[in-house]
């Protein structure tokens, strides 16, 4: 006991953190599972060389060999009225229409790893967004008080009165039409930084909120009062003193913020509100498979599979991040 109580006092809350969250094997797994994700995504272009596919382009008149036989991508339908043309099912074959072709003729697979890319990119731009502006907002509101932080809390009170999807959708449509002009920067409506900024703006207030009080705790503070009494300046305080205080909380919104961002992504994208053609998302995907739900189900499933993994895998790995944060974890360091 004598060590365990020395192994505490002798790290820092830094190296406290990281030896907590290295021995919580559940958290260690999600974000490796999470980790594999990305890697899969950013290996888009490679898959997509390897394989010799166009994932953005239609390939209704491309041809498959499968164990020396070639096959159309849309083939004709064998059962039924044999009306029209069904792509081309999972070969399970990597490099060769592994999760089969949607009603285009492209590969999945392609598909799959180039939206998912695009979905991560979504998903951390926005958090980045959101845990700027909100940290800003919540460190000026909670500290200067007065007038300021009136004006900034009803700002934040009318995005907060608003359901987060409806708030999105309503957004989406908006901007879908004329994009943002903001003096010398233009964000076209098709550009990636449309979804981003929408979805970062929605959340400002989640974060926001929680930031004040704790910076309005912070303010009262023997430490901080000690820091006005001897005239030191405010941007010093914030900087020195009040920001590497809620520098844990700001971290555990990451995993957080990311997960919901991922999803209300996918929600916009579906919707045909978010990301657009020639781009594609996880979201997209679904949206393109829905039809093919009775014939082709891998077209929609894989890509709500891989929402769901990447979304529990950030979540499980947020829980342990807080729990490796917090200094009333129950998490016990003389535990091998």
């Amino acid at each position: 006991m004598t060590a365990v109580n020395s192994l505490q006092t002798s790290r820092g809350p830094w190296a406290t953190a990281a030896y907590r969250l290295s021995h919580d094997r559940t958290a260690l797994v999600a974000l490796a599972v999470f980790l594999l994700i990305v890697i899969a995504c950013l290996l888009a272009p490679v898959y997509a060389w390897w394989a010799g596919v166009e994932p953005f382009k239609s390939t209704l008149n491309a041809v498959v060999t499968i164990d020396g036989v070639a096959r159309p991508v849309m083939e004709l339908p064998t059962t039924g009225l044999a009306l029209g043309y069904t792509p081309i099912g999972p070969t399970w074959r990597p490099g060769n229409y592994f999760l089969g072709a949607d009603n285009q003729g492209r590969d999945v697979m392609a598909r799959l790893l180039y939206g998912g890319l695009n979905s991560m990119i979504i998903a951390a731009s926005a958090t980045t967004f959101t845990l700027v502006f909100a940290t800003l907002f919540g460190l000026t509101a909670g500290f200067f008080g007065g007038v300021i932080d009136i004006v900034i809390s009803r700002v934040l009170d009318v995005l907060w009165a608003f359901p987060v999807y409806l708030l999105a959708i309503s957004l989406s449509i908006v901007l879908l039409t004329q994009g943002i002009t903001i003096g010398p920067i233009v964000i076209d409506s098709s550009s990636l930084a449309l979804p981003i900024f929408i979805i970062g703006v929605i959340y400002i207030p989640y974060v926001a909120r929680p930031i004040r009080g704790q910076v309005m705790a912070l303010r009262n503070s023997d430490f901080v009062m000690a820091a006005i009494g001897l005239g030191a300046p405010s941007s010093r305080i914030l900087v020195r003193d009040i920001l590497p205080n809620i520098s844990t909380t700001l971290i555990v919104f990451v995993p957080i913020m990311m997960a919901l961002n991922m999803l209300t992504e996918s929600a916009l994208s579906f919707l045909s509100i978010g990301v657009q053609p020639p781009d594609a998302s996880w979201g997209t995907i679904i949206q393109d498979g829905q039809t093919l739900l009775y014939t082709r189900p891998a077209v929609a499933l894989a890509p709500g599979f891989m929402i769901v993994i990447s979304v529990l895998s950030l979540n499980v790995f947020g829980d342990g991040l807080r729990d490796a944060l917090d200094p009333r974890s129950k998490i016990k360091l003389g535990r091998a």
